[in-house]
């Protein structure tokens, strides 16, 4: 904290000194750093792993908590789906104004969206959507996509006390036999894709950013995967090259019947579009999809689809 506003009172000696008028320096971008650098310092992170019965992932300030349904056993067109697939519900906490802003994605059976939701909302979290990604899938699955904004103790207790009404598991399931290789050519999914990916739990996932920022309430969400801004793109090996895939694309409204098209002209079948958030900019809409298929056939139709967003390549 102390290089932090050493620095911030260096940048200012240096405007000072170099004739910069108090009226054409932007003090926000100096006040905004020196908050958002003090909370990240001031969370007790340990406090919030504690609480939350797990290790963040850490990308930049960003503190991604994951909720894989590990208990579920789910079907789909004959493929068991692996948590990394589809069923990996997080949450993620980025320093803000005021505290962190908590945004993430819990995946539910029809049972449990209720008492999840209520106790969600008596804790002061926002929800902020409720549907389906897939269809079709035995039992079926649903996704709550939930916010909040203040003390990340308070809203990792509130987190963890919602999923208490669940069967979501706890605790962090301790370690597990090394998952099976990526039975694909991984080398040549990234090249078409146009991104690296990485094999997680036997499931190989990119996540592709757009070029345009994405905000909410002024603040971008940056690093774009981890805040569940990015396209995610997901393929499980089901054998003799082929894969399952799913994930959901990241559209402004213009781009959204593009990719549908692009995805059904590529034997690829859409299995929802809606919204995440409340606020974001620009609008987004979000489209999950699902196939099984010869894995370089499908991320030959992916890339096509992805070619009609404002999607970054490698």
């Amino acid at each position: 904290m102390r290089k932090t506003i050493s620095a911030l009172i260096g940048i200012g000696a240096c405007l000072f000194a170099t004739g910069g008028s108090v009226r054409m320096v932007d003090w926000r971008a100096f006040t905004e750093l020196f908050v958002a650098t003090a909370h990240a310092q001031d969370a007790d992170w340990q406090k919030v792993d504690e609480t939350l019965g797990r290790k963040a992932a850490v990308t930049g300030d960003v503190h991604r908590y994951g909720f894989p349904r590990t208990d579920l056993t789910v079907t789909l067109d004959g493929v068991t789906i692996k948590p990394a697939l589809a069923l990996g519900g997080w949450v993620a906490f980025k320093p803000a104004h005021g505290g962190i802003m908590a945004m993430g994605d819990l995946v539910l059976l029809e049972s449990e969206i209720n008492p999840v939701m209520l106790k969600m909302i008596a804790s002061g979290l926002e929800i902020t959507a409720v549907h389906n990604h897939l269809l079709g899938a035995s039992p079926a699955t649903f996704y709550m996509h939930v916010a909040g904004h203040g003390d990340p103790i308070k809203i990792a207790t509130a987190i963890r006390d919602a999923l208490a009404e669940s069967k979501t598991p706890l605790s962090a399931a301790p370690a597990a036999a090394p998952p099976p290789a990526v039975d694909l050519d991984t080398a040549q999914l990234d090249q078409i894709i146009g991104a690296k990916g990485q094999a997680n739990g036997g499931v190989y996932q990119f996540n592709v950013p757009r070029r345009d920022p994405v905000t909410e309430e002024g603040m971008q969400l940056s690093p774009a995967g981890p805040l569940g801004v990015a396209t995610a793109i997901n393929f499980q090996p089901t054998g003799g090259g082929k894969a399952a895939i799913t994930g959901d694309f990241v559209m402004t409204s213009g781009e959204v019947n593009p990719v549908i098209k692009a995805l059904r002209s590529h034997g690829i079948g859409v299995t929802a579009l809606h919204s995440h958030m409340l606020d974001e900019q620009p609008r987004l809409f979000f489209m999950h999809f699902w196939a099984n298929n010869d894995a370089i056939k499908l991320a030959t139709g992916l890339r096509a689809a992805l070619d009609k967003t404002a999607s970054t390549k490698d």
